[in-house]
């Protein structure tokens, strides 16, 4: 289950959001759409792989490769989307979609992820608290960029050129941690977790290896587990990176921590799909359980509540987001700070 929002008095700012979104409706579920969105993505699902069997042995099949890329990160989403327990009131029901969508459908743990995932919540852009900000490839902070000795050093100064390509191995990354994460931890949990993931990679490998010739079954997981990350990755880059970190033991207020660390990404019906509601990073941090549907809507609220209280709220172009990042991460690459400082 994901973790809730602190408790607040009745006077403070966030107390007066939440009583504001509360009564536009806006946290309560949208199980219709989410119906429909799990439905539609299931047939996706099954389409892309009765693609793949029906074309079978030929370099056409990469096609298939992309559109399969697409169809696990829309899963994906919906495994976040059941980790924030947007899906169904029922802990167990939201527990058992993000077993079948995460561990199954592609390949992820979700015990792991939504483990990792509340941690990032509670310390947004926290030094030394968000894991997300713990990523060996990568300097966020020049103190990461000086500590971890002269050669990482010297290829942080180049990290901005390379974080795109960089995000291809996304997808083999989070295979690898959860394979780790299941091999460190027992309990009943894990065991079922560890059949439906063992259950994915014999049924992804065994499908293409036994419809393929060796040398197009690799290029075809290259290829779909490279546009898997990479289209992953482009998701979730613009939701922090660049924006304000906190320092370790930072005692800044919930309202605040999350307004001030996160960035919205503006556009239409069109980016919010492809983005997986995540555009909506504020409103999401804010009220995690709130369904994506309902993220929109708030937005709205949400921007006029921060602009009359002082807040800055950040909003931007998806094209501008990645620039911001990839500015943070050459400026971080280029002025580390020595270990120990």
């Amino acid at each position: 289950m994901f973790i809730a929002p602190p408790q607040t008095g009745s006077g403070s700012a966030y107390a007066h959001l939440l009583r504001q979104i509360r009564g536009a409706g806006l946290l309560e579920r949208r199980t219709g759409y989410y119906v429909w969105k799990i439905a539609i993505t299931g047939l996706l699902f099954a389409a892309g792989w009765t693609a793949f069997a029906l074309i079978g042995d030929s370099w056409w099949v990469l096609i298939v490769a992309g559109f399969l890329a697409f169809v696990f990160t829309q899963l994906g989403f919906l495994g976040h989307d059941a980790g924030h327990r947007q899906i169904f009131a029922s802990r167990r029901a939201n527990y058992v979609l993000g077993l079948l969508h995460g561990n199954l459908a592609i390949g992820l743990s979700y015990g792991w992820w939504v483990d990792k995932h509340n941690r990032h919540h509670a310390h947004p852009n926290t030094d030394g608290a968000d894991p997300d900000l713990e990523i060996r490839a990568l300097a966020f902070t020049s103190r990461q960029a000086g500590d971890r000795g002269r050669v990482a050093a010297f290829a942080y100064r180049y990290q901005a050129f390379f974080f795109f390509p960089l995000l291809l191995l996304e997808g083999l990354s989070l295979h690898v941690n959860s394979v780790r994460a299941l091999l460190r931890r027992g309990g009943r949990p894990r065991a079922w977790e560890s059949v439906l993931l063992a259950s994915h990679v014999i049924g992804y490998l065994g499908a293409v290896f036994l419809i393929l010739s060796p040398v197009r079954a690799v290029v075809f997981i290259l290829v779909q587990q490279g546009l898997f990350g990479l289209y992953l990755g482009c998701s979730f880059a613009p939701n922090h990176k660049g924006m304000a970190i906190l320092a370790a033991g930072d005692r800044t207020d919930f309202l605040r921590r999350q307004v001030l660390t996160s960035r919205n990404v503006r556009g239409h019906w069109l980016t919010d799909f492809m983005l997986g509601g995540l555009n909506y990073q504020i409103e999401h941090h804010l009220f995690p359980s709130m369904p994506r549907s309902n993220l929109r809507r708030a937005q709205t609220i949400v921007e006029s509540f921060c602009r009359c209280h002082g807040l800055t709220y950040c909003q931007t172009g998806l094209f501008e987001s990645y620039a911001q990042a990839l500015r943070h991460l050459h400026a971080v690459g280029r002025t580390p700070c020595p270990a120990g400082a």
